[in-house]
C-alpha cells in the first residue's frame, strides 16, 4: 500500500497543475484569432454614471479593443449582459442577444461580458454563435464578486445616464421578451 502512496502523490500534483494553469489561462489569456473576432467595445462618453442604484465602477478591456468603464455612463440605454461559454443557459440565451442586438441598432446597445472563462473559449464561442455586439473580458470574475453573484446568465438594464433600472436573473427566453423587458424598463419599443 506503501507503494501506491507516491503515484497517487505524482497523479495530484499533476492535477493541481493542470487546474493551475488553467485558472492563469483564464486571467492572462493571449489574444488568439477567435479572440479577435470579438467586436471592439465603443467608445463612452466622458461622463460619471449617475442614478441611484449603478453597476460597480469597474473596468474592461475588450478582446476586440476598447474597454467598458461601468464607472462612465454608456450614453445610450444599454442591456449589459454577463455570460461565460462554459454556461448552458448562456449559450442558449446568446442567439436571442445577438437578434435583439439587430433589431435595436443604434437605439439600444447591447454589451456583453464574458465572465469567468478562458478567452480563447469565449471568442470561439462567439465566432460560432455569430455574436456581434461587443464583449469585455473579466476572466477572473471580478464583477461577478462585486455583485455577489455566482451563477450566470445575468442581465443588465442601464438608461442613457448608467443607473441601474432593471436585473434580470437567469436566461431571457425569447426576443419577445427581452423587447418586453427593454420597453417596460428602458423605454424604448422595437
Amino acid at each position: 500500500m506503501r507503494q501506491g502512496l507516491p503515484a497517487a502523490g505524482a497523479a495530484l500534483a499533476l492535477l493541481l497543475s493542470g487546474c493551475t494553469a488553467g485558472e492563469e489561462a483564464a486571467e492572462g489569456a493571449p489574444a488568439t484569432s477567435a479572440a479577435t473576432s470579438l467586436v471592439p467595445c465603443p467608445e463612452q462618453p466622458d461622463a460619471e454614471a449617475a442614478g441611484a442604484e449603478r453597476l460597480p465602477a469597474l473596468a474592461f478591456d475588450c478582446p476586440g479593443g476598447g474597454s467598458l468603464d461601468l464607472a462612465r455612463a454608456p450614453g445610450v440605454p444599454t442591456v449589459v449582459n454577463l455570460w461565460g461559454s462554459w454556461c448552458p443557459p448562456c449559450r442558449e440565451e446568446m442567439p436571442v442577444l445577438q437578434d435583439f442586438a439587430e433589431l435595436a441598432g443604434e437605439q439600444v446597445r447591447v454589451v456583453g461580458v464574458i465572465s469567468r472563462d478562458g478567452l480563447p473559449q469565449a471568442g470561439s464561442f462567439a465566432e460560432d454563435a455569430g455574436v456581434t455586439f461587443p464583449s469585455a473580458y473579466d476572466g477572473t470574475g471580478e464583477l461577478m464578486a462585486e455583485l455577489g453573484i455566482n451563477v450566470l446568465p445575468f442581465t443588465y438594464f442601464l438608461d442613457a445616464d448608467g443607473a441601474l433600472v432593471h436585473t434580470q436573473t437567469g436566461p431571457v427566453a425569447s426576443l419577445e421578451e427581452l423587447r418586453a423587458l427593454v420597453g417596460e424598463h428602458l423605454g424604448v419599443q422595437l
